[in-house]
C-alpha cells in the first residue's frame, strides 16, 4: 500500500475501532440495529402497502380511479410517497450531519407517526377525500425520508468496519424486502377495512419514536456549516419537475398512447433538467454545498452509487410488471376471480422476498471478510441472468418455475444490495456519512420513479402495436356493436394497464354495464369471465415485457460493470481489516 494509501485510511478511518470491541458498549450497536432497521422497514412498507390495497381505498372514499380525471388521484397516491422522499433525502442527511444524525432520524419517526394517524381518519369522500389521502402521504414520505437519510449513518457511526457489511446489510435488505411485505399487508388488510392499512402503522410508529428517544446515542462527528437555500431550491425544483414529467409521461395526450411529445411533459422536464444543472453549478460555488461534489473523487463511493442508480433502474418497475402480469393475466387463467387477484398476486411473489431474506445478511457477512465488488458484482451479473429467464419464460407458465426465478432474482438482488451500501458508506469520511448516505439514497430512489417510468412506456409501446386490434375483434366476436368496440379497441393502452393493476375486471369496467346488460347471457359470461381478457392480452402483453425486461438486463449488466470499477481492497494497518477502496486522494477538511 502506497504512503498516499495510508494517509487515505487514516483520514478516512480516524476514530473506526476496527475489529476491537466498542468500548462506548456492544450493546448499544445491535440496539442502533434493530431500531433503524424497524423505522427503514417500516418506511418502506409504506411505500408499497397501497399498491395491492388501491380497489379497497377507492371503493372506500367512493372514487372510480378509472373515472375521466381520475388517474390523477392514483398516481399521485402511488408516486406521491416516492417523489417526495427522493427530493427530501439529500437535505435531510445533510442536516444530520450539521444537527445531529438521531435528532433527524428521532424527528422523522414523529412525522410518519402522526401522518399515518391522518391518513386513517380520512374523514372526506370522493376527490376531497383523494386529495386528503395525497397530502397524507406526501407528509408519510417526510417522515420516511428522516428515517431513510439518517439510518445508515447511524449504523456506521455504531459499529466497527468489520461488521459494517452485515449490519448495513440486514437494514438495507429490510429496506427493499419491506416493499413486497407491503404488497402482503395491503391485500390481508383492505379487504377488512381500507383505513387499517395506514393505522397498523400507527402502534409500530409509537413504539419505534419512543424506543429510539430513549436508546439512540448521536456517535457521529458533526459539521456546522449554513444551509445551502438555493442548492436546497433548485434541487427540489428540478427533481420535483422531472419526476413530475416521468409521471404524466405515460398518461395519454393529444390523442396520443402517452404524453413525452406533449407540451406540458416537455416544459415540466426542460424545467427539471435546467433547475438540475443550475443545482450543479450552485454546489461549486456555495460555501457549504448541500451535495458534496467532492465524494464523487472517491471512486468507491462514485461507481457504487452509480450501480445502485442502475440497480433501481432494473428493478424498480419490476414489480408493477409482475403485479399486472399475475392479475391481469396469469391468476384469472387459474380461476382466480378479479376481486382476489390483488392478494394472491402478492403471496405469488414471497419468493422475491424470501431471496432478498436469505442473501442480504449473508452477502452481508461474507463482504465483511472479503470485500464488496465480487458480491456486488456477481449479483447484478446473475439479476441480470433472471430477467433473460423471465423474458423466455412463457405467459402462462408453470408456477414452479416462475417461484424458482423470482428467488434467483431475490437472492441477486440480495447479493448485491447489501455489500454495495456497505462498500459506499465505508468509503466516506466520518463526517459525511449522513450526507453521503443521503446522496446514494437519493440516485437509488429517483431511479425507481424513472424505472417505473421506462417500464411502463416500453410496455405500452409494446402493447400499442397488437392490443387495438385484439381487443376490437375479441368484442366483436362475442356481440358487442363495432362502434363500441371500436372505441375500446382505441383507448390508451394504460387504461388497460391501470385496470389489471388495480385488480378490476377491465373488460367490465371499459365497456360499461350499460353494453353489457344489452348482450346475451352467454357472452356476458365470456367478456366477464376468468379467460377473455387474460388471453386477448397474452400476447400482446409479452411483446411488451421482451422490451421491458430486455431493458432491465442491461441496466443490470452496466450496474455489474459500475460495481465491478470501485477498485480492489486495500487493509487498514490501523486495525489489521480489509476494508473497501479510499479516495483516490486524500479529501480537505474544508470543501
Amino acid at each position: 500500500m502506497t504512503t498516499q494509501e495510508h494517509s487515505v485510511a487514516a483520514t478516512l478511518q480516524p476514530q473506526e475501532p476496527g475489529g476491537v470491541a466498542d468500548p462506548r458498549g456492544e450493546r448499544y450497536k445491535w440496539t442502533a440495529l434493530s431500531n433503524t432497521t424497524v423505522g427503514v422497514l417500516l418506511a418502506t412498507i409504506d411505500a408499497s402497502i397501497m399498491l395491492i390495497a388501491m380497489p379497497d381505498i377507492f371503493r372506500g372514499i367512493g372514487l372510480n380511479p378509472l373515472g375521466a380525471g381520475n388517474s390523477f388521484y392514483l398516481l399521485w397516491m402511488i408516486l406521491g410517497f416516492l417523489i417526495v422522499s427522493s427530493v427530501l433525502v439529500v437535505s435531510l442527511g445533510r442536516l444530520g450531519d450539521m444537527f445531529g444524525r438521531v435528532k433527524m432520524y428521532n424527528l422523522g419517526f414523529v412525522v410518519y407517526t402522526v401522518a399515518s394517524l391522518v391518513l386513517a381518519i380520512d374523514p372526506l369522500k370522493g376527490r376531497p377525500g383523494a386529495l386528503w389521502l395525497i397530502i397524507g402521504r406526501i407528509l408519510q414520505g417526510i417522515g420516511a425520508a428522516f428515517l431513510i437519510a439518517n439510518s445508515g449513518a447511524i449504523l456506521t457511526d455504531a459499529f466497527p468496519t468489520n461488521q459494517r457489511g452485515l449490519a448495513l446489510g440486514i437494514n438495507n435488505i429490510a429496506g427493499i424486502s419491506g416493499a413486497f411485505i407491503g404488497l402482503i399487508l395491503g391485500g390481508l388488510l383492505a379487504p377488512i377495512d381500507w383505513r387499517l392499512v395506514f393505522l397498523v402503522s400507527v402502534p409500530f410508529g409509537l413504539f419505534g419514536t419512543v424506543w429510539s428517544y430513549m436508546k439512540l446515542e448521536d456517535r457521529g462527528v458533526r459539521r456546522r456549516s449554513r444551509i445551502d437555500w438555493p442548492g436546497n431550491i433548485t434541487f427540489a425544483v428540478g427533481l420535483i419537475a422531472v419526476m413530475i414529467g416521468i409521471t404524466y409521461g405515460i398518461e395519454p395526450a393529444g390523442g396520443h398512447d402517452m404524453g413525452w411529445t406533449s407540451l406540458p411533459v416537455i416544459t415540466e422536464l426542460a424545467i427539471g433538467v435546467a433547475s438540475l444543472i443550475a443545482f450543479a453549478i450552485i454546489e461549486t460555488r456555495v460555501a457549504s454545498p448541500m451535495f458534496r461534489l467532492p465524494l464523487f473523487k472517491i471512486r468507491a463511493f462514485t461507481f457504487g452509487t452509480l450501480s445502485s442508480f442502475l440497480s433501481a433502474v432494473g428493478r424498480g418497475g419490476l414489480m408493477f410488471m409482475l403485479i399486472i402480469w399475475l392479475q391481469g393475466i396469469w391468476l384469472p387463467e387459474h380461476g382466480f376471480s378479479f376481486t382476489q387477484t390483488p392478494l394472491w398476486a402478492g403471496i405469488y411473489m414471497l419468493p422475491l422476498t424470501a431471496g432478498f431474506l436469505i442473501a442480504g445478511p449473508a452477502s452481508g457477512i461474507l463482504s465483511d471478510r472479503f470485500g464488496a465488488r465480487p458480491f456486488a458484482t456477481g449479483g447484478m451479473i446473475g439479476a441480470a441472468g433472471s430477467f433473460l429467464l423471465l423474458l423466455i419464460l412463457p405467459v402462462d407458465f408453470a408456477y414452479w418455475q416462475f417461484a424458482l426465478i423470482l428467488l434467483f432474482n431475490g437472492l441477486s438482488m440480495g447479493a448485491f444490495a447489501s455489500p454495495n451500501r456497505a462498500g459506499v458508506m465505508n468509503s466516506l469520511p466520518a463526517s459525511e456519512r449522513g450526507v453521503g448516505g443521503g446522496m446514494n439514497s437519493t440516485f437509488q430512489n429517483s431511479a425507481q420513479v424513472l424505472s417505473i417510468g421506462i417500464f411502463f412506456t416500453l410496455m405500452i409501446v409494446g402493447l400499442a402495436s397488437t392490443l387495438s386490434g385484439a381487443l376490437t375483434n375479441g368484442l366483436t366476436a362475442h356481440g358487442v356493436a363495432a362502434s363500441t368496440a371500436a372505441r375500446v379497441g382505441h383507448l390508451p393502452p394504460v387504461s388497460i394497464l391501470f385496470a389489471a393493476f388495480l385488480g378490476y375486471n377491465p373488460i367490465q369496467s371499459l365497456v360499461g354495464a350499460k353494453v353489457l346488460g344489452s348482450l346475451s347471457p352467454s357472452n356476458q359470461a365470456a367478456l366477464t369471465g376468468h379467460s377473455f381478457f387474460p388471453q386477448l392480452i397474452s400476447k400482446p402483453f409479452h411483446s411488451g415485457l421482451t422490451e421491458a425486461f430486455t431493458f432491465a438486463a442491461v441496466a443490470c449488466l452496466v450496474a455489474a460493470l459500475a460495481s465491478w470499477s470501485r477498485g480492489t481492497r486495500y487493509v487498514d494497518e490501523g486495525s489489521g481489516n480489509a476494508v473497501d477502496p479510499a479516495p483516490e486522494e486524500v479529501l480537505p477538511v474544508e470543501f
